[in-house]
């Protein structure tokens, strides 16, 4: 059995060229994300070391992470507690699903607009991108923004004294308009990639 053979294929003519040469022009885009995402490990770090280091009774360190998180009450806080621990490994855990978006944009943005990565077969290719297109990704992409928005109105209502009503009633609507804009871009990508059949 002989397997069919593919004509070669044409050379571009010079606009086409140009025109499909231009998604390089990404490049430089995607590498302004890698930095962006090693400022985020660089924080991610920062805030770390300062909740061990107030662990172990650091005055200093346990101010920072109190004006980073901007937590406050009347009381003065002298050592770590629940509260403060908690907004930490939340803001910690929002670093984490940044990047974790910035993942996405960057492989799989690059991926599907500009070239090839040839991961077929490389032990650590990442599953979603066996199947990732344009549809797939802005699935992936609101769904991990849904999760960052979740992240941020808990550290909200557990912050919530610090907040006047308004800011904790627009969060939450605006986390529910996340959610519903999710929903319909994941019915939308169902539709195109399975149209309704007619019935007879």
């Amino acid at each position: 059995m002989t397997l069919p053979v593919t004509p070669p294929s044409r050379p571009l003519r010079p606009i086409p060229r140009l025109i499909f040469a231009s998604r390089w022009l990404q490049l430089p885009l995607y590498l302004g994300l890698i930095a962006a995402q090693g400022v985020y490990v660089f924080h991610f770090w920062v805030e770390l070391v300062h909740l061990l280091e107030a662990a172990f009774g650091s005055e200093t360190a346990l101010q920072a992470l109190i004006s980073g998180i901007g937590y406050k009450t009347d009381a003065p806080i002298t050592h770590l507690n629940e509260t403060i621990i908690m907004l930490v490994v939340l803001a910690l855990i929002d670093v984490v699903m940044i990047s974790n978006l910035l993942i996405m944009v960057i492989v799989g943005g690059y991926e599907t607009f500009v070239s090839r990565l040839n991961l077929e077969g490389h032990q650590d290719q990442p599953e979603w991108l066996d199947h990732v297109n344009a549809s797939v990704l802005k699935v992936k992409l609101a769904t991990a923004i849904i999760c960052i928005s979740s992240i941020h109105l808990l550290k909200t209502f557990i912050n919530a004294a610090n907040y006047t009503d308004k800011v904790l009633i627009a969060q939450t609507v605006i986390h529910i308009t996340f959610l519903l804009s999710a929903m319909a871009i994941a019915y939308t990508d169902r539709l195109m990639s399975h149209p309704p059949t007619a019935s007879h």
